[in-house]
C-alpha cells in the first residue's frame, strides 16, 4: 500500500488472527431462498443491460459506475437480494454512506443477512447515538463476528453511560485467545476518553503495550496520554524511539510542542462515537494488506462516515482506492483532510500521487509545488516531487528536487534514506552524469549495503559501461540471492555471463528471466542474443521478433531489426565491438 510510512499495521500475527477469527467472505443469507445470481435474478423483469454493466463495473472496482448500474437494475427488480447486496457494496465503496444504509435497511427488512448490511445498521445507530438500542441488540441483528460484536457491545455500554459494563465487555475480549491486544487497546482508549489517563497508561505500559504501539495510532494515543499526565519528557522519548528518522512534518510539530512543555489534548478518541469509528479503523488497519482491498475499504468508509475528521482513516481510504486504480475517488478522500490537520501534508502528497495516477501530471505537480511554496523544507514533499518528475522522465527537474531533498536529510544520514540517493542516482545516470550517479549509488550502498535494487542497478550499469566487471557480477549475484524471483535481476546476472563470454552459463538464467518477465522487450532481446551465441539461431530470431512485438524504445527496435536482417555477429562487427568468438576465447584463457 503506498502510504509512505504514514500508517503502520498491526503485526502480521495479529492480522492473521483477525482474519481467522473474524474476516469471513461476504455472505448473503435469506431465510428461505438461495442467493446466487442465477437463482435470484428474475429474467422477465431484469434490466439486462444495467445488470451486465453493474457486473463489469463491480469487477473493475469502479464503485461509482457500479453504484449507478446496480441502482438502475434495482428499479426493474427492486426485491432482488443479490442486486441489493451489490448495490450496498458499490455505494459504500464510492463513499455514499446514506444510500448504502437505505438499501441495507431494505435488505434486512426482507429477512436477509449480509455482513455489509449489518455493519451499516450498527453505524447508522451510532450516528443517531442510539446506544441503548445497540447495547440490547439481539443476536440476529449482530454480525456474528466475535471481535466486531464484542467491541460494539463495549463501546455501546460506554455510550449509554455504563462504564462498568463497558469495562467488563472489554475485559471479556481480553480473555479470548487472539483478541487480547484489541480488547486492551480499546479499553485504554475508552478509559482515556473518560479522563482516566492513569488507567489507560497502566494498560499501554503493560505487557500488551509493545503490540499496541506497533501501529502509529497506538503510539500517538500513548504520547497524548503521557502528556496529559504531565510526563512530556517520557512522551518525547517515546516519540523519538517509535519514529526514529521519520521526517513527517506532523511529527516535527508534535515534537516541538512536547519540547515546549505544552500539554497535548487527548483527541484520538473523544467519545463513544469516536470509539466506534476507531473500531472500524482498527479492523481495517489490521486487515490492510492481508485481505482484499475492496473488503478492507468498507471499514475505512464506515470509520470516516462516523468520524469525517479521522485523518488516518481518510489516508488509508485513499491508499486503498489508489491500489484499485480508482484515482478520482482517492483524490477526493485525500482532499477531505483539512489544512489544519496534522495529516494534511501526507494527504496532499497522496492527492498528488492519485492525480498523477489519473494522468493529471501538471495538477499533481501543482499540488506539490503549492506545499513547497508554504514551506520548502518539507523533506517528504521534496521527495514526492522528485519521484513524480522521475516517473515523467523529466530528469533534470527530478535531480533538482532530489538535490533539495538531500540537503534536508539529517546528518549523518540513517539507513532509511538510501532510496533518496538511489533515486537521484537514476536521474543523474539518465542524464549521462555518470561520476555523480556512481557516487550516489555507492552512498546508497553505504547506508544499505545489501539493498538488491541498488546492487542490481549499479552492477548492470557497470556491465553496460564495460567497467568493474568482477565487482559488477558480485553485486548482481548478491542481489539475486535476495530476490531469486526477480526477472530483471536474473536478467542482469545472465547478461553479465553473456558479456563475459560465458554463453552456455547464461542460457538457464536468461530463460528463467524471460519466464518471470514474459513481455519485457529488453529481457526478450537478451534471450535472443544468448540463443544466437550458443548457436540456436532460429530460436534467436524468434525471440527478437517477439521483442519487437512488445514495442521497445525506438533505438532498441532499430537494432533488433538489424539483427534480424544480418545477424548478431554482423551487427557487432558494424558497431566496432568485439566478436562473440573473441570474448568467449578470452573467457576460456582466463580459466
Amino acid at each position: 500500500m503506498p502510504m509512505g510510512g504514514h500508517l503502520m499495521k498491526f503485526r502480521p500475527v495479529l492480522a492473521a488472527t483477525l482474519l481467522a477469527l473474524w474476516a469471513q467472505p461476504m455472505v448473503l443469507q435469506a431465510e428461505t431462498t438461495a442467493t446466487t445470481p442465477a437463482e435470484t435474478l428474475d429474467i422477465e423483469t431484469l434490466d439486462s443491460g444495467a445488470y451486465l454493466a453493474a457486473r463489469v463495473a463491480g469487477a473493475d472496482n469502479d464503485y461509482r459506475e457500479a453504484a449507478h448500474w446496480f441502482t438502475r437494475a434495482l428499479l426493474a427488480d427492486p426485491d432482488n437480494l443479490w442486486l441489493m447486496d451489490g448495490a450496498i457494496a458499490a455505494h459504500l465503496g464510492a463513499g455514499n454512506f446514506d444510500a448504502a444504509t437505505a438499501i441495507a435497511q431494505r435488505l434486512k427488512a426482507k429477512g436477509a443477512k449480509s455482513q455489509s448490511a449489518e455493519m451499516l445498521a450498527i453505524a447508522d445507530l451510532v450516528k443517531r447515538e442510539n446506544f441503548d438500542v445497540l447495547r440490547a441488540l439481539p443476536p440476529a441483528d449482530k454480525t456474528g463476528a466475535l471481535l466486531l460484536d464484542g467491541l460494539v457491545q463495549a463501546w455501546a455500554e460506554l455510550g449509554a453511560g455504563k462504564m462498568s459494563d463497558a469495562q467488563a465487555a472489554f475485559d471479556s475480549l481480553t480473555k479470548t485467545e487472539g483478541l487480547q491486544v484489541f480488547g486492551l487497546f480499546h479499553k485504554a482508549l475508552a478509559l482515556a476518553s473518560a479522563g482516566d489517563f492513569e488507567g489507560a497508561e497502566e494498560i499501554l505500559s503493560g505487557e500488551a503495550g509493545a503490540a499496541i504501539t506497533s501501529m502509529r495510532r497506538g503510539t500517538l494515543a500513548h504520547i497524548q496520554i503521557l502528556s496529559q499526565l504531565e510526563r512530556n519528557p517520557d512522551a518525547l522519548a517515546l516519540l523519538d524511539t517509535a519514529f526514529l528518522g521519520d521526517t513527517d512534518p506532523a511529527l516535527t510539530a508534535l515534537r516541538a510542542r512536547l519540547t515546549a512543555g505544552e500539554p497535548l489534548p487527548f483527541d484520538v478518541v473523544r467519545n463513544a462515537t469516536d470509539g466506534f469509528a476507531e473500531v472500524f479503523f482498527t479492523l481495517a488497519l489490521a486487515l490492510n494488506g492481508e485481505a482484499d482491498d475492496a473488503f478492507t475499504l468498507q471499514y475505512t468508509r464506515i470509520a470516516t462516515a462516523l468520524r469525517p475528521d479521522h485523518a488516518e482513516a481518510q489516508l488509508l481510504t485513499g491508499a486503498l482506492l489508489e491500489n484499485q486504480k480508482q484515482f478520482d475517488l482517492a483524490s477526493e478522500a485525500y482532499a477531505k483532510v483539512p489544512p489544519t490537520d496534522a495529516g494534511f501534508f501526507a494527504a496532499e502528497i497522496g492527492r498528488a500521487r492519485a492525480l498523477n495516477g489519473a494522468d493529471k501530471l501538471e495538477e499533481s505537480l501543482g499540488v506539490l509545488n503549492a506545499l513547497l511554496r508554504t514551506d520548502p523544507t518539507l523533506l517528504p514533499v521534496q521527495l514526492a516531487l522528485g519521484d513524480t518528475l522521475r516517473g515523467a522522465e523529466r530528469w533534470p527537474e527530478a535531480s533538482a528536487a532530489y538535490d533539495a531533498a538531500v540537503a534536508l536529510i539529517p546528518q549523518p544520514p540513517t539507513a532509511n534514506f538510501w532510496s533518496v540517493y538511489y533515486s537521484r542516482a537514476i536521474t543523474l545516470e539518465r542524464q549521462k552524469l555518470w561520476e555523480r550517479a556512481e557516487a550516489d549509488f555507492r552512498q546508497a550502498l553505504v547506508l544499505a549495503p545489501d539493498q538488491p535494487q541498488v546492487l542490481n542497478y549499479l552492477g548492470y550499469s557497470f556491465l553496460e559501461r564495460g567497467e568493474n566487471f568482477v565487482e559488477a557480477l558480485d553485486m548482481i549475484e548478491r542481489a539475486v540471492k535476495q530476490r531469486p524471483d526477480s526477472g530483471y535481476i536474473i536478467d542482469s546476472l545472465a547478461w553479465g555471463y553473456f558479456l563475459a563470454g560465458r554463453y552456455a552459463e547464461a542460457v538457464e538464467p536468461m530463460e528463467r528471466a524471460s519466464v518471470l518477465e514474459p513481455v519485457d522487450p529488453v529481457v526478450t532481446d537478451h534471450l535472443g542474443d544468448v540463443y544466437w551465441a550458443v548457436g540456436r539461431k532460429r530460436e534467436a530470431n524468434f525471440q527478437w521478433r517477439r521483442a519487437l512485438s512488445f514495442e521497445p524504445e525506438e533505438e532498441l527496435a532499430i537494432r533488433i531489426r538489424r539483427k534480424l536482417e544480418i545477424g548478431l555477429d554482423a551487427v557487432l562487427d558494424a558497431e566496432g565491438a568485439r566478436s562473440l568468438a573473441d570474448v568467449a576465447a578470452d573467457h576460456a584463457n582466463d580459466k
